[in-house]
């Protein structure tokens, strides 16, 4: 069955059947690999990605919900030539151990910056907490979200 998806803002019609999970669908047939598949569960957060600005568990998320939204991956945030300011202040803040939960951890990120550039500290551990790393760098990634959100000029 053909569905219908706007990925990174771009349409694309891809072959599968309705329940197939989104992360099927991005990693497997669109070739879009930042979405890792972790637990398969959406318990660990390494599948993140936004559905029109929500971060949403793209492992449980089935294509047939998503027809009308707007997906956007890490690659749809910035490119090597030209990274998002997100993904800028997880480099210069060394924030990627091993990198596995680290698409997951920006694009909640992302997802939380979108609402509340000047999100503190306190708010930050929060909104990620539902994401895990493993390697144990949570510091680096709270320093990279916040100089991310500094960087975000303030809206009138």
């Amino acid at each position: 069955m053909a569905i219908n998806l706007k990925v990174n803002g771009v349409p694309r019609s891809v072959t599968a059947e309705p329940d197939t999970p989104l992360l099927y669908v991005l990693r497997n047939d669109l070739e879009l690999n930042g979405a890792k598949y972790g637990c398969g569960l959406s318990q660990c957060g390494a599948c993140t990605v936004l559905v029109d600005g929500r971060a949403v568990r793209s492992c449980v998320t089935p294509i047939s919900a998503l027809e009308t939204s707007e997906i956007t991956t890490l690659e749809g945030l910035g490119s090597i030539d030209k990274p998002h300011v997100l993904q800028q202040a997880f480099i210069e803040e060394q924030a990627a151990q091993c990198g596995y939960c680290i698409a997951g951890m920006m694009m909640r990120a992302q997802a939380l910056l979108m609402k509340n550039p000047a999100a503190d500290e306190k708010q930050i551990r929060a909104w990620l907490e539902p994401n895990l790393c493993r390697c144990g760098t949570h510091m680096r990634i709270l320093r990279a979200v916040v100089r991310a959100g500094s960087m975000i000029p303030p809206t009138k």
